[in-house]
């Protein structure tokens, strides 16, 4: 007999796995996988370069064009250094809200589309689902790159993708793009009395993120365009989250080093913005090398996600609206593979059960009034499928 499972009782099972994106998430893929094939289906796994972790999809229906993809991620973030009151590990209910890591971000969704797989089967329906997991999303949307391109190669083309990260239900049909980056400077050690003998890597950084801190007050005043309006901020940010270096007082430092991310509405290209900070780090690092030839700049790319894009007369829009009775215009300001999927040529909105405000935080929660509203949005799609 297969195994059935009840929304909550689904999930319970995933995020009981600690799939923190620093560990391999197979053991995951492996029950979603075992799960499928008891009620016949087969799915696919896209693996990363290690082997350690996999993207994972499926098609619940027939293997035609014109289904909807259920996208969602398998990582949650760390629980280290958070004060939890419950297990983070295993679902409690407290006071209406079901608490947990990944409850909210974003196993609650991925729980309601696993347990419903038996209902879509006895649902006969013309257009399929296609359920798609991946891995490393918490960490620049790493895995589902690949996954994409591989249903691009083996799948009949989805007419939609909903990519259910928590949205309260409501239609998002914008976010940012985004780009993460290390700078890491190489300066040239001396006593700090001879300063001028030597380069400073930490003072050369401090040039660096104060470029960053001076496009971020200019971009802060400007005046956005309407579609950047709709964004809170409605303007490119660029952070500096972690800073190190040094290794005295009175040396100049050898090494320094900084991660930094610039998340972009819709209309620029984080891209373009990484650009421009390339060009800057070189002029400092000519100034560098006419002290020192041995010292240098170099920067890393990290990760880069494509914006969500509002799309004119999309048809996942469409489709979502009608499910969930939203006409309002929403766009969020933090990135998900949408704009992975979107850029791929698909039709994408994000709209998902649960509050972002509780992502990533100690005692991370979803209310069950919300868990049942993805509920019923998921059968409401099952009914539309059987048209």
């Amino acid at each position: 007999m297969p195994d059935h499972y009840t929304p909550r009782e689904m999930l319970e099972k995933l995020v009981a796995f600690p799939t923190v994106s620093d560990v391999s998430n197979l053991p995951l893929i492996d029950f979603v996988e075992d799960y499928l094939a008891g009620h016949g289906i087969k799915g696919r796994r896209v693996y990363d370069e290690t082997g350690e972790k996999a993207n994972f999809y499926a098609v619940i229906g027939p293997n035609v064009e014109g289904g909807v993809v259920l996208s969602g991620h398998t990582d949650v973030v760390p629980v280290v250094g958070q004060s939890w009151e419950s297990d983070p590990f295993a679902v409690t209910e407290k006071g209406g809200k079901l608490y947990g890591r990944g409850t909210c971000d974003m196993k609650g969704f991925g729980a309601l589309a696993l347990a419903l797989v038996p209902d879509m089967l006895k649902a006969d329906l013309k257009r399929p689902i296609q359920i798609a997991l991946s891995y490393d999303e918490e960490v620049g949307c790493l895995g589902a790159p690949y996954m994409i391109s591989d249903m691009v190669a083996e799948l009949p083309r989805a007419s939609a993708v909903i990519v259910g990260e928590p949205s309260m239900m409501q239609v998002v049909s914008g976010h940012k793009g985004a780009i993460g980056f290390m700078t890491h400077v190489r300066g040239f050690e001396i006593h700090s009395s001879l300063m001028h003998q030597g380069v400073s890597a930490v003072m050369v950084a401090a040039r660096l993120v104060e470029w960053l801190r001076l496009r971020f007050e200019e971009n802060m005043k400007a005046t956005p365009n309407a579609v950047d309006a709709m964004f809170e901020p409605p303007f490119t940010t660029l952070h500096v989250g972690v800073i190190k270096g040094g290794s005295a007082t009175n040396i100049t430092a050898l090494d320094a080093s900084f991660s930094c991310d610039i998340r972009c509405p819709a209309s620029q290209d984080p891209l373009d913005w990484f650009a421009r900070y390339q060009t800057f780090a070189k002029e400092v690092e000519a100034e560098m090398q006419a002290v020192q030839p041995t010292a240098k700049i170099t920067i890393i790319p990290r990760d880069v996600n494509p914006a969500l894009k509002p799309e004119e007369n999309g048809a996942a829009e469409a489709l979502a609206r009608r499910l969930t009775g939203d006409n309002g215009s929403h766009v969020v300001s933090y990135g998900t593979e949408a704009g992975q999927f979107q850029r791929e040529g698909y039709s994408v909105v994000v709209c998902g059960p649960g509050s972002i405000d509780q992502a990533h935080q100690p005692n991370e929660f979803i209310t069950i009034e919300q868990f049942e509203a993805g509920e019923a949005f998921l059968r409401r799609l099952i009914e539309t499928l059987k048209e």
